[in-house]
């Protein structure tokens, strides 16, 4: 498998998911980072003024990146994982999509959450990758075994749902 495991964790829930991912499917690593990393109050979603709020609040809205180096040409299949917020992916998964080429690439998101499935975040993300296929994953919640992930991994990879 010829796979990268790239994340956005906002409080490490994901990063832990990515990583246990990374690892079952052999998958090399990478973490998506803010350009300004997200505090404590920038997350509180009950706050319409804190900055995942206003960012969630806005389609447009495209967090810079701390760096775009993530190796995606050497890959053909790009496990995208983030935790969920307002039942989608947040915005910065946009800035990540538009700033590669991901045309001819498949796109398996897979995500963290505290209540909601991945929602229509497929559909939300889709415009940012043109040429790509963007496909449903999975919550990726909890304990899940080594070997679970690397089944999952492997018949993503083949096109499975």
């Amino acid at each position: 498998m010829n796979a990268l495991v790239a994340y956005f964790s906002a409080s490490g829930t994901t990063a832990k998911a990515a990583k246990a991912l990374a690892k079952a499917a052999g998958a090399e690593l990478y973490e998506i980072k803010p350009a300004v990393p997200y505090t404590r109050a920038d997350l509180n979603w009950m706050d319409r003024g804190s900055r995942s709020s206003v960012e969630m609040n806005d389609k447009n809205s495209r967090p810079a990146l701390a760096d775009t180096d993530a190796p995606i040409d050497g890959h053909n299949v790009i496990f995208l994982g983030f935790p969920i917020w307002w039942y989608v992916a947040p915005t910065i998964i946009n800035t990540f999509l538009e700033s590669y080429d991901f045309t001819g690439k498949t796109v398996v998101l897979f995500a963290t959450s505290g209540g909601s499935g991945l929602g229509k975040s497929a559909a939300g993300l889709r415009p940012s990758a043109p040429g790509a296929r963007i496909v449903d994953g999975r919550l990726l919640n909890g304990r899940l075994s080594e070997n679970e992930l690397k089944s999952w991994a492997e018949k993503m990879s083949l096109g499975g749902n």
